[in-house]
Formats: structure tokens, sequence, C-alpha cells
């Protein structure tokens, strides 16, 4: 397995992998990888000649600096993992390797940012943005790969390729979300977690599959105050959302009536962990 530094060694690298006409797989990660992250990179292994897995914390996502300067430092452990599955290769860049200068790009997502994440993080995915348009446009992968865990994320990554990066020819691959025994979606955040935690975390999942069965028989108000209700009921949890979408744009619904696909999407803090889950619906 290759570990690449620079962008010079990465261009060098891709080059020689064109050269011998082969497809390339690309998962970027912030590190501290999880079997979450693994399953990405061994479906990229099998649809793939070479996959390559971005290892990069970024600054410009995070809200808090804080929060970037506690963000977990796993590297070996991760480089382990990844060399056991046969992964080709790790990009590692440093944060002046992939900011050179301060980057001032806005994008524009047409709207997918205005709910839940985007409201409770303001200027996140404008830092996805950057950081995942610098890693196309440096790996040019014929295949990348997200999780459906983080689904508001995986719709801006696709509207980034759709309407930035269109010319570079990636195909965007949605990946299951991989879940623990009781149902919490598997994250890097899961490790923060007490035991006691982790099985109360256990009611997002639950919740998630409730408003699946119960769409067909409440309105969309009454629905959300049903699974607001549940969750109430433990005071160790405080709820930052639970919203009804429409799949295709995230935007919230107030009923179901000419909507085709709906997602139920969730936000809480536990023992100060903030989890995301998410669930079609219909």
């Amino acid at each position: 397995m290759k570990i690449i530094q620079t962008a010079r060694q990465l261009d060098d690298f891709i080059m020689i992998c064109r050269q011998s006409e082969l497809k390339i797989g690309f998962v970027p990660t912030m590190g501290a990888l999880h079997k979450g992250h693994i399953t990405l990179v061994e479906q990229s292994i099998k649809e793939n000649d070479i996959t390559i897995c971005s290892i990069f914390v970024n600054p410009t996502q995070f809200n808090d600096p804080e929060d970037f300067k506690k963000y977990p430092n796993t590297f070996e452990e991760d480089a382990k993992m990844l060399r056991e599955i046969n992964c080709s290769a790790i990009f590692f860049p440093a944060v002046k390797e992939m900011y050179p200068q301060k980057d001032e790009r806005i994008f524009d997502f047409d709207g997918l940012d205005n709910t839940m994440e985007g409201k409770f993080r303001p200027g996140h995915f404008n830092g996805v943005a950057q950081i995942v348009s610098k890693l196309f446009e440096m790996v040019r992968p014929n295949n990348t790969y997200f999780g459906e865990k983080d689904f508001q994320q995986l719709a801006i990554v696709k509207k980034i390729n759709e309407k930035y990066l269109s010319l570079l020819n990636i195909n965007v691959v949605a990946c299951p979300t991989l879940r623990e025994s009781n149902g919490l979606a598997i994250s890097s955040r899961n490790k923060l977690l007490s035991d006691k935690s982790k099985d109360e975390a256990g009611i997002i999942y639950n919740c998630l599959n409730i408003a699946k069965y119960l769409y067909k028989y409440l309105t969309v108000n009454d629905l959300k105050k049903y699974i607001i209700d549940i969750i109430s009921l433990n005071p160790n949890i405080k709820l930052e959302y639970f919203e009804i979408v429409d799949s295709n744009n995230l935007q919230i619904i107030e009923n179901y009536q000419n909507i085709k696909n709906a997602r139920a999407c969730i936000a809480l803090v536990i023992e100060k962990v903030r989890l995301i889950d998410n669930i079609e619906i219909f």
C-alpha cells in the first residue's frame, strides 16, 4: 500500500494508473476509521482496479475551532486497517498542502443546505464543498463512495459533482448505513459514548423505524410530535431536529401529497455527543 502526502506525488501516481487504463475508486475520509469506512473501501476495491482512501481532517468544515483541534488522529491504526484489506493507496496530506492559501470559494447548493445540518451548522457544507471539490479534481476517480448515514452531505456531494465538476465524469456511489447491534449507525463519535449512553442511543433507530411504519396513519405534524414526545421521555437526550423531507431536494414536507420519496432525518445530543441518522420511509 502506497502512502502519498503531496499533490505532486498523487498526480504522478494517478498518471501511472491512467496510462495503464486502470479504473480508480476513491473514498474520502477524515480518519478515525471504523467498520462503516471499511465497507466503503471494500466496495471500491471490488468495483475498481485501484482504490485510494484519503485521510484529511478538513478545517474549513468545522464551526468550532476547538472541535477541529480535538478531532482524533489515528493514522497508524487507520493505515493498518486499510493495509489489511489491500487498499492501494492512502492520500494523507498536510493542511498547507490542501490550503496553500485561504479558500474563498462560496458554493451554491440550490437550497439543499437550507435545512437540518445546514441550519444547525452554518458554513459546514461550504467547507465540505471546498475539500471535496479539491480532492475530486486531484484524484479524478471513476467512482467515489459515500455513506447514506450523512444523507444531506451525500446530496450536497452529488450536487457539487453535477453542478461544478461534471467535466470530470465522476460517479458518486451511495452506500447503505452500517449499524451496531442495537441499530445505532456506526460512527467515529460512538467511541465517545459510555455503554449506558450507547444503549440509550438505540432509540434513534427505533424512532426512525416507528416513523417508517406510522407515516401511513398519521399526518406529518402528528408523526413528528409523536416521535418528539418519545425522545423527550429521556432527560439525557437533547433533540435538535426530527424532520420528514423530500428525498430529492431535502425540503421539509408538510404533507405526503405529490411526494415520491420521503426520508426521516434526526439529530440529537446524548452525553455531549451529537449523533445523526436517517431512514427512507417510502
